[in-house]
């Protein structure tokens, strides 16, 4: 396996991680968390749009 490949890997499963601790934080303002839990569901989104934003640049690695 190449070094790209296993970036690509753990890139893949930041944005997983966030997007579900998203829905978690969503969930939890609903009901006694409130502002707070809301906004780190609004950070978490923020967070995987980056990395999602940061995955696709890594297209140009795999050109010769």
């Amino acid at each position: 396996m190449r070094l790209i490949t296993a970036h690509r890997i753990l890139i893949t499963v930041g944005i997983a991680f966030f997007l579900f601790y998203a829905a978690v934080q969503l969930w939890h303002s609903r009901g006694v968390g409130g502002g707070a839990a809301l906004a780190q569901s609004i950070g978490a989104l923020v967070v995987a749009v980056g990395l999602v934003i940061y995955y696709r640049t890594l297209r140009r690695w795999d050109r010769p």
